[in-house]
């Protein structure tokens, strides 16, 4: 009889042990899937498609026939094996990861393009250090066959032009795809891609290469965008493009003095906003803008490589977006732009991912509630209720 009364005695507090281990469980799950994995969702979820002119009149088959939904994000800078340590490389690829394949499943784009910088090291990486910076890559970027993926080359894929090398950017362009000077045309779109780390203009082998490609690109978009009646000999022969005026995407953004202009959350620090930008390093050479706007007088230029985002005017009525980076590493609140685009006009919303501060107070948060909870379990810690009732009992007894 006494034995098992003195079982009785001790299973209570053992199953209460249990249940309140089962309960901080619980509690240390559901911070980790919401911070880890809902946090995305939530956010993303908020994001919208922007409305381009002329869409409302439209009916919905007609909408999504002719408007070209794209996602452009820049500066991914997957970390190598001579930087990157392999805690941040987990923590920052699985950001990236879980961000992109959430913009994939709730915004459904049908073209992505990211702007060079994929990778940190591939300027100097081995051969096998490059394969398994690809194989990451194709991991977190996976994407299904009704959404395209377009890679720009960026100076961290291929090397500055100092150190750009005919084997880097073949290496580069046999994974991607990618040509400098090469035309996509979709839904009667024209984006043109740029090597920009290709445009110093001192004639190397890969330069001259590059901007004859451009050249002959630039012949061929003018000549279609001519008028049927208009006699013109050296177009008799071009093959013809689609109409649209074209849309530039590069690494390198065109020239401008610095970030001093530059507006919004995610634009560059104030002590970072008049620091000059240096030629052929942090944009393009004065004379390199000035002759992709001549060569292609676009309608809109998206670049990347400041990791802030900057929204200039060239020329009084050529806009540049310059896109920050997409990394966690680069950014406390990263984003992608979103893009509506027709033939004849495109409208573009940002949206931001979640800022790593708000993920890391709700961390901090949880942690001293769990903190208490234990001290509390464990009675180190005298709940507030109880307390109050022995200070009103003493003062009773007073």
């Amino acid at each position: 009889m006494l034995s098992s009364s003195s079982t009785a005695v001790k299973n209570p507090p053992l199953k209460r042990r249990l249940c309140f281990l089962l309960k901080l469980v619980c509690f240390v799950s559901s911070v980790l899937i919401f911070c880890e994995f809902l946090i995305y969702y939530v956010v993303i979820f908020q994001c919208r498609w922007p409305d381009v002119k002329g869409e409302a009149h439209m009916g919905e088959k007609e909408t999504s026939a002719s408007v070209l939904k794209a996602i452009i994000l820049a500066d991914t800078h997957l970390l190598g094996e001579i930087k990157g340590h392999w805690l941040d490389k987990l923590r920052r690829e699985w950001q990236m990861e879980r961000s992109f394949q959430t913009a994939l499943w709730l915004l459904q784009p049908d073209i992505v393009f990211i702007l060079g910088d994929v990778f940190d090291e591939g300027k100097w990486s081995s051969p096998q250090a490059w394969a398994d910076d690809v194989r990451r890559f194709r991991k977190m970027f996976k994407h299904s066959l009704v959404t395209e993926l377009v890679v720009i080359a960026g100076n961290h894929d291929i090397g500055f032009h100092y150190e750009m090398t005919t084997y880097k950017v073949n290496r580069f362009e046999k994974v991607f795809n990618f040509t400098s000077g090469k035309l996509i045309t979709r839904k009667g779109i024209n984006f043109v891609l740029v090597n920009s780390v290709a445009m110093e203009g001192d004639g190397c082998a890969v330069c001259r290469t590059s901007e004859a490609k451009l050249v002959a690109l630039s012949h061929k978009l003018n000549c279609s965008q001519q008028k049927p009646n208009h006699s013109n000999k050296r177009c008799s022969e071009v093959e013809k493009l689609p109409t649209s005026e074209p849309i530039l995407l590069q690494h390198y953004p065109l020239y401008r003095k610095s970030d001093a202009e530059c507006t919004g959350e995610d634009s560059a620090p104030p002590e970072e906003k008049n620091v000059p930008f240096k030629e052929k390093y942090d944009v393009l050479s004065q004379e390199a803008s000035q002759k992709l706007l001549w060569w292609f007088q676009p309608r809109l230029i998206l670049s990347g490589h400041t990791h802030s985002a900057c929204e200039v005017l060239h020329a009084g009525k050529i806009p540049e977006i310059s896109v920050p980076s997409f990394s966690w590493r680069n950014r406390n609140n990263p984003s992608f732009i979103m893009g509506s685009i027709t033939p004849t006009d495109f409208s573009l919303q940002k949206c931001f991912l979640p800022f790593e501060s708000r993920v890391f107070t709700i961390y901090c948060a949880a942690g001293a509630l769990l903190v208490i909870l234990v001290l509390a379990h464990v009675q180190l810690l005298t709940p507030p209720f109880y307390f109050a009732q022995r200070l009103i009992s003493k003062h009773k007894a007073v």
